[in-house]
């Protein structure tokens, strides 16, 4: 008579728990980063323009207002180099979009592997 809880299907079990553990934090962590980059993304890149429009509001009031302003505008990086990367606002949007569809294939990896368990 064999067993009900065979070695095969208790390799099968503990290899999808595994996986299952694995989807389910990748997706636990992209959920968490994926909004955070999108939102310094498009902060970082609507900032610029945000401050040009008060730049002009404050020419017609004050020529060192509008200096002031104009020099803030000119300090907003345009990309950030850290170690070897190059970190931009589009590529901050990039991949928060990515994580996103990151997040949203290890869910369906997660509930196949949970329901192969």
């Amino acid at each position: 008579m064999p067993s009900r809880f065979s070695l095969g299907r208790l390799v099968r079990v503990l290899v999808c728990a595994v996986f299952y553990g694995l989807f389910y934090f990748v997706q636990q962590v992209t959920e968490l980063l994926a909004p955070l980059l999108l939102i310094v993304g498009v902060g970082w890149s609507v900032l610029p323009h945000v401050i040009g429009a008060i730049g002009t509001s404050a020419a017609s009031a004050d020529p060192q207002a509008r200096d002031i302003v104009t020099h803030v505008a000119g300090t907003i990086p345009h990309q950030i180099v850290v170690g070897s990367h190059v970190v931009t606002a589009m590529s901050l949007v990039t991949d928060g979009l990515l994580m996103m569809a990151a997040a949203a294939l290890c869910a369906t990896l997660a509930a196949v592997a949970a329901r192969e368990m």
